[in-house]
This record gives C-alpha cells, structure tokens and sequence, in this order.
C-alpha cells in the first residue's frame, strides 16, 4: 500500500514545482491547464447523431435516467409525499428497529411506545442530516455559476433541460442511494463504508459478475478521489477565491494561493472529524446558506412578476426553437443537461456515499429521501438563478446569448469576459444593491459545505482503494486540502475543464452498475412499502 501511496505522490508533488519568473497563481495554472484539457477531451468523447457531436457520457446518463423514471412510475412525482414524510420521521420506528420488533410492542390501540431500544442500530446519522449532506454537495457553485454559465451559452432554453435533467435525475438518486444503503459496510466500531465501490463490487458479485464489479468499483474509487479534487473541490475554492478578490479588490500574484491556504486550513479543522462532524456542520449550514439565496431569489423574481411570463416562454420556445447561433437544439439540450448533471450529480453517484451512512434497516427508505436532492439543487434552486439571470439580461441587455468563450460569457457594453459567479452577481446587484457582499458570504458557505462533503466521498473512496489505516487517511487529506490551494490559484477555465470532467466520468462504472442491479432496487422498495402499510 505504501508504495502505491508513495507512486501517487510522485505524479502529484511536481504540481507545485514552477520556474520563478512568474507569479505563483500563474505558475498553478500552468502546471494545472495542460492535463485538464486532456481530461476533459477524454471524458466528452462524442459520437456523431444527427449531425451533432453528442457526447457519449450525457447519451448513458439521459438514457439511463428515462429508463429508471419509466420503470419506477415516476418516483420523483408519486412519491414525492412520502419522501417528506421520511423526512420529517414518520416512519422512524420501524426503520431503526425493524418491523418485527415494532409489531411485538405494539399496543392494542396501535400505538408505538417510547420504550423500544435496540444497541445494534447501524447507521451514522439521520436521515435529515443525510440528506443535509448530500445536498451540500450539489447545491454549491454549480447553482450560481454553472447556471449563469449554462443560460449565458444555451440561451434561457437550456433552463428547461436543466429541469428536465433534475425530474428525471431524482429517479436515478433513488436508485443509487438505495444501493448505497443495501451494500454498506459497518465495522467493528460501527463506522459505516458505503458507496458505489460496495454496490458495484458486492451487487455485482451476487450476480454473478464479481470480476467486473471489481472492475467497474475499482475505476469507480479512482475516478472518485479525482472528482473530489476538481469539482467536489478545486471548482468551490476558485469560485469563492474570484468572488472574495472581486469583491475585495485584491492584488498581487499570490492572492489566489493565500485565499486557498485559508480555506485549507478551515476545511481541514472540519474533515478530521469525519462524517459526524461534517454532518453536524452541514445541517447547519445548508438551510442558513439556501434560505439566504432562495429568499434573494424570491425578491427578485416578485419585484420582476410582471415579466415572470415572458420569462417562461423565452425558456419554452428556447428549448424548441433555440437560436442557430447557439447550436440549435441538441446544442441547447447538450449544455442544459451538462451543467444540471454537474449541478445535481444524480448518475454520479457521489451522494450515495454520504447516504449509506443513515441509520435504517430499509434501504429503500433512504432512496426515497435521496430522491428530493435533484428537485431542491436543479429544479427549485437552478430554476429561480435562471430566472434571476434572464430577468437581468431582458432589462440591461448585459450580453448575447451564445456570445461565450468556455466557461466564459462577453458583456455587450464594455466587451470584456466573466465568469458565471460575477454575472450572476451582477444581476443579484442590480436589483439588491449592495447583494454582491452577501451572495459573497453565501458563496464562501456554498464552497465550503461542499468542499467538506466532497473530503468524504474521496475519503471513502481513498479507503477502498488503500485501506482504512490512519496513514492512507492523513495522506489523502493532505493531497485534498492541496487542491484546495490549486483551485484557488488556476484559472476557471482550467479547473471547470477538469471539474466537468471528473463529475461526469464517474457516470461511466455508476450508471453501468445501476443498469445490472435496479431490480434489487425494486425489491428494497416493495419490502419499505409493506412495511409502512402494517404499522401505519
């Protein structure tokens, strides 16, 4: 194990070796930009249909979700009810101490006494606290900048993929996390493994197909620790380190180093306490930082109310008859459903990972809950930045759209380029004014709940492929919290390559596994049902 260690840190540490004419954030970006290029034309490998170069990835991720929504009787719709319900601890009972033992202590009236306990309870935390976690780690930048970026190169149309890329993603959580739950690992002490490396290795293996479950987790892991670095990482400290600079008006060649350095050392205090303690971060975190920008968002999209129609027929008719300068409607489709899928992660099946850890005997109960992060990250929270972002342009006639470079988009009066986060703060601004300093606060809380959810995805998967010795956990945190300090250094077009792009390979071994393994979905969920149906 040593020696694996020791040959990753040797392809990682010259990252951090530059020749000294240059500023020191130039020199990161430097070093970072030439294999994220490489990745991410690797990952976005496309095929030609239609005349339009469609990437293979976002072909499995669409087909694989429409499939899971179709099978499961649009679970994101019908079931909607009962996953609050999950939620608010309904069916608390019997998830933690099985039906059985709930039905044997059962009154005569029906009624549930307190007095049940049973110390061989597995799991970690709640199921909200699950669900806070998970959420932390979708609902970050790709809300603010991802959208700005997706409306500002795809035109208002691409906010309805985004929609529908989020519909049918709560299918794909669903499924996914309930095979979180189902192949989780508990060990002695009742620390929990769970994730796509167990249910691809453990479920595949029941099937018959234990090489390629070994295979398939394997590529899994490594892909994971990497989509840790970049977008669960390096892509929120570059956007909080841009918006704090902007706001701040800060100089110098270092500047993005030393914001990172400061974040590191903020993220590190939380990720040594593994997953208790950066659940009981983000479940408070989570609601403080949404309800800030939902609430903004409320603001703007009532002071606008009036155009709130016209704003709805630009997304109706741009996703049906978008603009050819835009690239017509697979163009439109192709950048909705890539931003929305970086956005929500449903197919990823990061959020697995921090779901596995709940404490029920129903794993199908948390698929349930898992459900409500496509609908709260994409289709409320992506929708109301959108409308923000084309409220704003309909009024000022900021920029064109199409009229973008990367991850990059022109303003029409001065013909200089910004990112996502400074357009979507641009157009908070101007009806909020002084909002900037808020959404940078936001922002700042945004990167960080991220950032430590992401330290433990890559950390569960760092331990499947080196073991769950405190050495390989030290070294992992280390090289985490480095890239800490990359992304707030490189540029956003260096690190969005390589954050896209780990996001997105994750897809390949996830939604291969979820295609074999749905139909121990569908069991997991009849037993939940059954269950609920006896005691309530």
């Amino acid at each position: 194990m040593k020696y694996r260690l020791l040959i990753i840190l040797s392809f990682l540490i010259p990252t951090l070796t530059f020749a000294q004419e240059k500023g020191l954030d130039e020199k990161v970006n430097d070093a970072f930009m030439p294999f994220a290029i490489w990745w991410e034309a690797t990952v976005l490998t496309s095929v030609p249909i239609a005349g339009f170069d469609i990437p293979i990835v976002l072909i499995l991720l669409i087909a694989g979700a429409t499939f899971f929504t179709i099978y499961f009787k649009f679970p994101g719709i019908s079931k909607f009810p009962l996953a609050i319900n999950v939620v608010r601890g309904k069916y608390e009972e019997i998830e933690k101490y099985g039906l059985e033992k709930v039905q044997m202590h059962m009154t005569e009236d029906g009624d549930i006494p307190d007095t049940i306990r049973d110390e061989s309870e597995e799991g970690e935390v709640s199921h909200f606290q699950a669900l806070a976690t998970a959420v932390s780690g979708t609902v970050g930048l790709g809300n603010i900048a991802g959208v700005a970026v997706a409306i500002a190169l795809g035109g208002p149309g691409a906010t309805f993929w985004m929609i529908v890329c989020g519909l049918i993603g709560m299918s794909t959580k669903f499924v996914e996390c309930t095979l979180g739950v189902k192949y989780r690992d508990v060990g002695p002490d009742g620390t929990v493994y769970g994730g796509p490396m167990y249910y691809l290795s453990r479920g595949l293996s029941e099937s018959n197909l234990k090489v390629l479950g070994k295979i398939l987790a394997g590529v899994f892991a490594v892909l994971c620790v990497g989509a840790s670095f970049g977008g669960g990482n390096a892509f929120q400290s570059n956007q909080a380190a841009v918006q704090l600079t902007s706001m701040l008006n800060l100089e110098g060649g270092a500047t993005g180093v030393i914001i990172g350095l400061i974040l590191a050392i903020l993220v590190g205090i939380v990720i040594i306490g593994g997953i208790k303690k950066i659940a009981s971060v983000t479940e408070k975190i989570v609601p403080f930082m949404a309800g800030i920008y939902v609430l903004a968002s409320l603001v703007i999209i009532f002071a606008n109310i009036k155009y709130i129609g016209d704003a709805f027929g630009m997304i109706f008719s741009g996703a049906f008859s978008p603009d050819a300068a835009i690239g017509g409607i697979i163009g439109v489709i192709i950048v909705g459903f890539q931003r929305a899928a970086f956005s929500n992660e449903a197919g990823a099946g990061s959020a697995a990972i921090a779901h596995s850890a709940v404490k029920t005997r129903y794993p199908a109960s948390e698929g349930i809950v898992a459900l409500l992060e496509p609908f709260i990250d994409t289709v409320v929270i992506c929708t109301m930045t959108a409308l923000v972002i084309i409220f704003f342009n309909m009024d000022a006639g900021a920029f064109e759209y199409g009229n973008g470079i990367g991850s990059t988009v022109m303003l029409s009066e001065t013909g200089n380029y910004v990112g996502g986060v400074d357009l979507t703060s641009m157009a908070y601004d101007s009806v909020i004014p002084g909002f900037r300093y808020v959404l940078t606060i936001a922002i700042i809380l945004f990167a960080f709940s991220t950032m430590i959810s992401w330290s433990y995805y890559g950390l569960q998967s760092w331990k499947y492929l080196f073991g769950r010795g405190k050495t390989a956990d030290i070294i992992y945190k280390v090289l985490f919290l480095m890239f800490v300090v990359i992304g707030a250094a490189a540029t956003l077009d260096a690190v969005i390559k390589f954050s896209d792009a780990m996001i997105l390979a994750l897809v390949f071994p996830n939604m291969i596994g979820l295609l074999i393994l749905f139909p121990k979905v569908k069991k997991s969920f009849e037993r939940y049902l059954t269950a609920i149906k006896k005691v309530y």
